[in-house]
């Protein structure tokens, strides 16, 4: 079980994203902006209600728990290691970190970015089959660099009021559960 005290708990966000169709990949853009109840302003993982087909078809009403997309920037580096390059928002993510444990967040904990936006971590994403689309063999990398460092992706939920802006070069802070210690889920 992880220490708070052992946990890199500032960083900074180095980029952020979003795309409006459904796509592999997203554009960086200079800020991405938070909707109370939706997600990120203009991206297509903006709804209240969960949209993932099977999930939709059975529990049209379950709250939308992947309305934000994170991955740390360190995983970039151990995949160029391996002969890959993958920038941010290469991987679908909306918001690419420096210096924080994504890895080893409890289920629950807060990402606060920039003054006032903040992030619930609701779970993990794994690879899927497009990755391999993307650049053959990647998955692969992915999952093994899992074992030394952040999973492929974290999945959030916006939990602030109102609106409020990210942007590269934010502060990057987390506040833990004061719960016991869950792991994030997949979802």
């Amino acid at each position: 079980m992880p220490q708070a005290h052992a946990l890199s708990l500032e960083g900074v966000v180095v980029a952020v994203a979003a795309d409006r169709g459904h796509h592999f990949s997203k554009p960086i853009r200079d800020r991405i902006v938070l909707v109370e109840g939706h997600g990120i302003d203009g991206d297509a993982h903006a709804v209240a209600f969960v949209r993932h087909r099977y999930l939709a078809r059975r529990k049209p009403r379950l709250p939308n728990l992947r309305q934000v997309h994170l991955i740390a920037s360190e995983l970039y580096g151990r995949l160029l290691e391996a002969g890959f390059e993958v920038a941010a928002g290469d991987l679908g993510e909306n918001i690419t970190t420096a210096g924080l444990d994504l890895e080893r967040l409890p289920l629950g904990s807060l990402v606060e970015l920039g003054p006032t936006a903040i992030i619930e971590l609701t779970g993990l994403q794994t690879p899927c089959v497009l990755i391999d689309r993307f650049q053959a063999g990647l998955k692969r990398q992915v999952l093994s660099s899992a074992e030394t460092g952040p999973p492929f992706k974290m999945r959030g939920a916006w939990r602030g009021a109102g609106r409020a802006a990210v942007a590269a070069g934010d502060t990057a802070r987390v506040r833990l559960p004061s719960s016991s210690f869950r792991a994030l889920p997949p979802l």
